[in-house]
């Protein structure tokens, strides 16, 4: 546990940020959503996530673990007088990024190199797939076939590939935003996932938890997260590239560059959700009908019957088990 004071992770940041970005990817982002979609009902979806939340406990044990390993080689390496167990960068500080596959490099024999870096590979292309697979079906169904409904479904094909296309290309030019933002790339998409996390989390908290917000709101809520979000990432590559001097201190610089990014999510969240009950409230509030069974308080007796046997003690057990195992880290990590 760190300082509130800390420039990095300050405690009480790291436990409103981290829950903003994980709701907002865990719950919200497609890339997640669509596999639990794919449950036949509510039982199965829900103990594929649960599964699914097995599977994340392994991380601690696949990242954190093998970069503390890391972190004592290089330090031991360092204290006896060696060059330092992991690569530097040119400016001089240690290339975090690189820390396993030194670690695959430089310790493992050669069968085990190639196991591990046919699982990468066989990882990453999974992601991947899954990534633009929902990029593509977002613009094809959600854009393109809502303006011209009557396309041909082989034409909406083709409209997918293309996307997918533009999508690699512009995750291609991306790359040198990447690089001027930081040169930890798990701190560069914490930095930048702080700043989309937000505005997406105010409106679909608001939307599921209160009955009077309005498609208005909501639209409103998540352009005004984007549009703070857009600001704080221009700020933060303008000021990372750019030699401050003393006396360029302003408010500008202060709110969209200097607060903690952990802070800075919380706040924009409070914003966003301020935006989103304020527009609501200036909006006619929507239909009884549209929203039953979508907003908490609107489900109807049945719905309510259908959810409750979905679930038995099994859920329960493994859930407290999740959440046991997931306390027992952060205490022995605190």
């Amino acid at each position: 546990i760190r300082d509130n004071r800390d420039p990095n992770f300050p405690w009480l940041g790291a436990l409103v940020g981290s829950a903003v970005i994980g709701f907002w990817y865990w719950c919200t982002d497609q890339f997640i959503v669509q596999r639990v979609l794919s449950g036949k009902n509510e039982k199965e979806a829900r103990r594929g996530t649960i599964f699914g939340a097995y599977l994340k406990l392994l991380p601690v044990f696949l990242f954190l673990i093998p970069g503390m390993i890391a972190f004592a080689l290089h330090t031991n390496s360092l204290a006896n007088g060696g060059e330092g167990f992991l690569p530097m960068l040119a400016n001089g500080n240690v290339n975090s990024d690189a820390a396993f596959p030194t670690l695959v490099a430089k310790l493992l024999p050669a069968g085990i190199k190639g196991l591990i870096v046919c699982g990468i590979l066989a990882a990453l292309m999974s992601s991947l797939a899954s990534l633009f697979n929902s990029s593509a079906a977002l613009f094809t169904i959600d854009f393109y076939q809502r303006y011209k409904p009557n396309t041909d479904p082989k034409k909406l094909v083709r409209i997918g590939q293309a996307a997918t296309v533009v999508i690699v290309a512009l995750g291609v030019l991306w790359i040198p935003v990447m690089r001027s933002v930081g040169d930890v790339l798990y701190a560069y998409l914490q930095d930048v996932q702080s700043v989309l996390a937000p505005g997406i989390a105010a409106a679909f908290l608001m939307g599921i938890l209160w009955k009077r917000a309005s498609a208005q709101g909501g639209m409103w809520g998540l352009i005004a997260g984007l549009v703070i979000g857009v600001t704080r990432l221009c700020a933060k590559i303008y000021y990372s590239n750019t030699a401050i001097m003393p006396g360029d201190q302003n408010w500008f610089k202060y709110l969209f560059y200097d607060v903690n990014w952990l802070f800075f999510c919380g706040w924009m969240l409070v914003f966003c959700l301020l935006v989103v009950v304020v527009v609501s409230y200036c909006t006619k509030a929507p239909d009884p009908e549209k929203i039953r069974g979508l907003v908490l308080g609107t489900s109807t007796p049945e719905q309510r019957m259908a959810t409750r046997q979905s679930w038995n003690a099994w859920d329960v057990i493994n859930t407290v088990i999740i959440l046991g195992i997931t306390a027992a880290f952060y205490i022995y990590f605190w």
